[in-house]
């Protein structure tokens, strides 16, 4: 198999391409490409790889500016920071995607699924201007900055930045902050999911989202279950389900 790699992160291009022959010492890495501007140039000039890993961000724009100025007729294995539900749009359109940091076990899951479905001459799906131009949309969707909320008969503005978590309790939604007090909202937790930046907040169970600085102590429970102690909730036991497990630690390592 021949493997072409666009990556810009030097220390990851090279943990793929040594992962890549350490599954399978057969595996030609045909170069490592850092720029879409390369990129477009590499696709012009030389042999279609069998498949190919990219990055989405690379240093000179996203990858998906290569598919406005070459036809891409290769599977592609995305390689991305970004949480699960801001890919699920184009999953269908490559073979698998690889959440940074790269493991072992994912790249063997993505390699295995390659083989499965695109050793035998199937027609790889065509990613289409409608399908980009939603995913750029995602990847530069702008998030909420500030809440504001009442206070007895006066407004005060909340930035997220002072946000320790969110929690839902008796039917109702608050926000906690760095300093120790809670606001009632109008939001639900599920409304906020798609208001927040999932790079600093992370839904870890049905009654709270969390950012990285309310997180104290993690404990690891039979089951593959987390424990987790929250800043100023010292006293509540909370919990994330084994099937919460990867995505929350994934989250962490961003």
């Amino acid at each position: 198999m021949k493997a072409l790699i666009i990556e810009d992160e030097h220390l990851t291009a090279e943990r793929i391409r040594t992962l890549l022959l350490k599954i399978d010492p057969a595996i030609t890495v045909m170069e490592i490409i850092d720029s879409v501007k390369t990129a477009v140039q590499w696709f012009n000039k030389n042999e279609k790889p069998d498949l190919v890993f990219m990055d989405i961000q690379l240093a000179d724009g996203l990858s998906f500016d290569i598919f406005e100025q070459v036809t891409i007729e290769y599977p592609i294995i995305f390689i991305t920071a970004y949480q699960e539900y801001a890919i699920k749009a184009f999953k269908v359109n490559s073979v698998d995607y690889l959440l940074k940091p790269i493991s072992e076990e994912d790249l063997r899951s993505a390699i295995s699924k390659y083989q499965r479905h695109f050793t035998n001459d199937q027609t790889v799906p065509e990613i289409g201007n409608d399908l980009l131009q939603s995913i750029k949309q995602m990847i530069h969707k702008t998030y909420k900055t500030r809440f504001m909320i009442r206070v007895g008969d006066r407004v005060k503005s909340v930035e997220v930045n002072e946000i320790f978590y969110f929690f839902s309790l008796d039917k109702g939604t608050y926000l906690h902050t760095s300093d120790n007090r809670n606001y009632v909202i109008d939001f639900t937790l599920d409304s906020l999911v798609d208001l927040l930046d999932p790079l600093k907040f992370h839904r870890i169970n049905r009654r709270f989202i969390i950012s990285h600085g309310a997180v104290g102590e993690i404990i690891t429970l039979s089951g593959s279950k987390l424990k987790v102690d929250l800043l100023h909730r010292e006293d509540e036991q909370i919990y994330i389900s084994r099937d919460r497990v990867a995505s929350f630690k994934a989250w962490l390592d961003q």
